[in-house]
């Protein structure tokens, strides 16, 4: 196996003419690949190219309608890998929908906060936008039956799911692997943003966050073991947050008092890059954090299950300052379900009573790795 089938595979029926599709996703996700397998076989004449050419860069941030249109003329599809190193890309593929109706425009990403803000108002309703997270189980189910993506498990909460990880063939390279990409790919992006200036601080908080997965941060907390403002703080998980590093979820609250909503948690898109922050590649009977990789996994997964369906609800945690408390929460519309997410199968927890007080109608499940598929892969 030496492609691993994803979710958009079929690109062709997503491009649209006088449309921008805009494929966002981490490092080595497998951005250009996906983009590459389509143009092996794609029906239109295409113009492939990258944000780091100096030349695209000097015509694209020009503004110049006759260089640009010039530049796509007699192309049905016009490619541009890592549309976030040009200049006023936004209004650059504005010009070529608006002005070159028919083509079909594919720009790919790899830092959100950085490419959102170039293309954001300029491509208000010129845009369908993707994201390619690290290969989910959803997409492994294609390949693999339930009972050997159970036995691949403890394979996932140790070294997650990006490509190159998974098509790993030892264990020792699967970890040199995710020390390359913490060490010199995932961080880029941050490390090259201008205003960040202080990349010992973004480690060091990447290390606090991962010794706290599954728990309440504080970013009070943060602030003091940094030694820096809690403005800083906040501004780095948020870079981090739209880089693909990691994931926030807040605190749900409908109508008690005692409910926390002013803390959030904060997981990992992926647990190999988790592991690899704290340096801890054991396997699972000789780690004590087992119940937090289980649940980082679940969290990761669900949410690339979701971004899949084009849920448009919301997500949470739910917990109370007497210490009750549910691991994932979603509602929609007027729809509320919790779920309670345990490493082992034991005896079924119930809801805590004041869930059950305050949210009569609401649902309550339990996720454990005997049935974990059923809610991440199916």
């Amino acid at each position: 196996m030496r492609y691993l089938r994803r979710f958009y595979d079929n690109l062709q029926a997503l491009l649209k003419p006088g449309r921008v599709l805009l494929l966002y996703g981490a490092r080595q996700v497998g951005k250009t690949t996906l983009v590459e397998r389509f143009l092996k076989d794609c029906p239109w004449k295409y113009r492939l190219d990258s944000g780091d050419n100096i030349r695209l860069r000097d015509i694209f941030s020009s503004q110049n309608f006759d260089r640009i249109l010039e530049y796509v003329e007699g192309y049905a599809l016009i490619v541009i890998d890592e549309a976030q190193n040009i200049p006023d890309i936004g209004t650059a593929l504005k010009i070529i929908v608006d002005q070159a109706p028919g083509t079909r425009v594919i720009a790919t990403g790899s830092s959100s906060f950085d490419i959102s803000q170039k293309v954001g108002e300029p491509l208000t309703g010129r845009k369908h936008t993707l994201i390619l997270y690290p290969v989910s189980q959803l997409e492994l189910s294609n390949m693999f039956n339930r009972n050997e993506l159970k036995e691949k498990l403890e394979d996932y909460l140790v070294f997650g799911s990006y490509p190159r990880v998974l098509l790993a063939e030892s264990r020792r390279e699967k970890i040199r692997i995710l020390r390359e990409l913490a060490d010199s790919y995932l961080l880029k992006d941050l490390l090259a943003y201008e205003r960040l200036r202080s990349p010992r601080v973004l480690l060091k908080l990447l290390k606090l966050i991962a010794l706290q997965v599954g728990s309440e941060v504080s970013l009070n907390e943060l602030a003091q073991n940094l030694g820096v403002d809690v403005r800083t703080v906040d501004r780095y998980l948020d870079l981090l947050e739209k880089s693909f590093v990691i994931i926030r979820i807040g605190g749900f609250s409908g109508n008690l008092r005692k409910e926390i909503t002013s803390k959030s948690k904060y997981f990992f898109l992926d647990n190999g890059i988790r592991n690899a922050i704290v340096s801890q590649f054991n396997h699972l009977e000789d780690r004590d954090d087992t119940g937090s990789l289980f649940e980082n996994f679940i969290v990761s997964e669900r949410l690339k299950k979701l971004s899949f369906e084009e849920f448009y609800g919301n997500t949470y945690f739910w917990r109370t300052y007497d210490g009750q408390e549910i691991d994932w929460v979603e509602e929609i519309e007027s729809s509320l379900t919790g779920y309670e997410i345990k490493w082992s199968p034991g005896k079924r927890p119930r809801p805590p009573l004041a869930w059950k007080r305050a949210y009569p109608d609401a649902e309550f499940r339990v996720v454990n790795r005997d049935t974990y598929l059923d809610f991440v892969a199916s």
